[in-house]
């Protein structure tokens, strides 16, 4: 249960987003290949079912069965009145991080920090934000800055943010792109994983393939998912392709050979290679490595 920084290459090519309230779902999580799931307690969960969502999602994590799986939990806000319980009920619970939403200053990570360390939880606990509104948008660099060392991973959140912008959902998510590209770099430049939103059309595999494509071109990390038929596809597109893994084993060989005759050049079939190249083909190796370890465990 650590939090994540820039040089951590735990996949999160999939993140699926499970009711709380479903047992039957969270029983089938456990069959899935999605590198992670999201226990969602809010948006998936109705008021009079967020007691019982709660407690089976406790019992479910702590009983077990998902493996390497990344397990968060997104629980209610704190201007409802389960949001400080949901936090308290999950301090101790085996979980990788909680996910809060709506996160629009670094005051609300601060609260929940401190019902966290009251309820006992560890202070490597990670903490995921949402960030799905025009405020949490601006003040993403803050929190972050603020709270870099709990922050494990910023989570768009671009339906709610749709709203707040009164713009449309458009082929291309135009509407977002600054959005989407601020909380990129905010990411990268205080090593927090970020994650894209979610597609919300079932129906169209070609627009959703489009929008993985897109949102791996921009640099995100993976993207959260509401469906386990879009799985393979986020895997596929977020995760390096043998090619890619094939040259990254190529560039550390060739860099490793040059250095070690005390050449000042190395080249690559005609390519410049320079260190940044190196540390890019490094983290590419080490990701696909991971991706193979936790594809073996859950086939076992």
């Amino acid at each position: 249960m650590t939090p994540s920084n820039s040089s951590d290459t735990r996949p999160r090519r999939s993140i699926l987003y499970m009711p709380g309230a479903n047992a039957r779902a969270l029983e089938k999580a456990k069959t899935l290949a999605a590198d992670g799931f999201i226990f969602d307690l809010e948006d998936a969960v109705a008021p009079d079912a967020k007691e019982l969502a709660r407690h089976q999602v406790r019992d479910a994590v702590d009983a077990g069965g998902y493996g390497a799986r990344e397990r968060v939990v997104r629980v209610n806000g704190f201007d409802t009145p389960w949001g400080a319980d949901d936090i308290a009920a999950f301090a101790t619970a085996d979980i990788d991080a909680v996910l809060l939403p709506k996160v629009e200053d670094p005051e609300t990570v601060e609260r929940a920090i401190g019902l966290l360390a009251s309820n006992g939880a560890p202070d490597t606990l990670s903490i995921w934000c949402m960030i799905e509104t025009p405020m949490g948008v601006l003040h993403a660099e803050a929190t972050t800055t603020a709270w870099a060392s709990r922050i494990g991973a910023l989570v768009l959140g671009t339906s709610d943010l749709a709203t707040d912008l009164h713009c449309l959902h458009t082929p291309g998510r135009e509407p977002f792109l600054y959005s989407l590209s601020h909380c990129i770099l905010v990411a990268r430049a205080y090593g927090t994983a970020v994650l894209d939103g979610v597609y919300l059309d079932l129906a169209d595999d070609s627009g959703f393939a489009q929008a993985c494509l897109q949102g791996r071109k921009l640099g995100f990390d993976g993207k959260t998912l509401i469906h386990p038929k879009t799985i393979a596809t986020a895997n596929e597109t977020f995760g390096p392709s043998a090619k890619v893994v094939d040259w990254s084993h190529r560039v550390i060989a060739a860099y490793d050979a040059a250095t070690a005759d005390g050449q000042g050049v190395v080249l690559l079939e005609g390519k410049l290679i320079e260190n940044l190249h190196v540390v890019d083909a490094r983290r590419i190796v080490a990701l696909a490595e991971r991706i193979d370890a936790l594809q073996a465990a859950q086939d076992n």
